[in-house]
């Protein structure tokens, strides 16, 4: 098995929108608003409208669930659910909550992206696992997914 690199993403965000405790954890959603994929096989934008709905544990660890559409440079439609966690030593997830710039190799921030199009172009996208690498910035995400070979 090995990764080959899909694309890089940036992903746009909200500031988020906190619920507050419930019996499973704190609750934030977060808005994306835009951004852009490039890579070798799939380009094009991310369209607003999808969000992050987080569950941040007791223990610190964010679960992430985020549900969002690319829209290739082509005009194919592609839905995509994301999932994963982003954890760390407690000082670093307290600058990102800030808005701090941080290095991305002092947290874990790893996802498992789900495709589903219609586009016979990109039909190999419904039938294939990927993982992501992420990266936290104040105002918007850095994505890079591979495809498991």
């Amino acid at each position: 098995m090995k990764l080959a690199p899909l694309f890089s993403a940036e992903i746009t965000l909200a500031p988020p929108r906190e619920l507050g405790a419930s019996p499973l954890g704190r609750r934030r959603i977060i808005e994306i608003t835009g951004g852009a994929f490039t890579g070798e096989r799939l380009s094009g934008k991310v369209l607003p409208g999808g969000a992050d709905w987080q569950l941040v544990r007791a223990d610190g660890v964010a679960y992430l669930d985020t549900r969002y559409t690319l829209e290739t440079g082509d005009g194919a439609l592609i839905y995509v659910q994301n999932r994963g966690y982003r954890h760390g030593p407690a000082e670093v997830i307290e600058r990102l909550a800030r808005g701090e710039a941080v290095d991305p190799a002092s947290y874990y921030f790893r996802t498992s992206p789900w495709f589903e199009t219609s586009a016979p172009k990109y039909a190999w996208l419904n039938r294939t696992i990927f993982l992501g690498n992420g990266a936290r910035l104040a105002d918007r995400v850095r994505l890079e997914v591979f495809e498991v070979e």
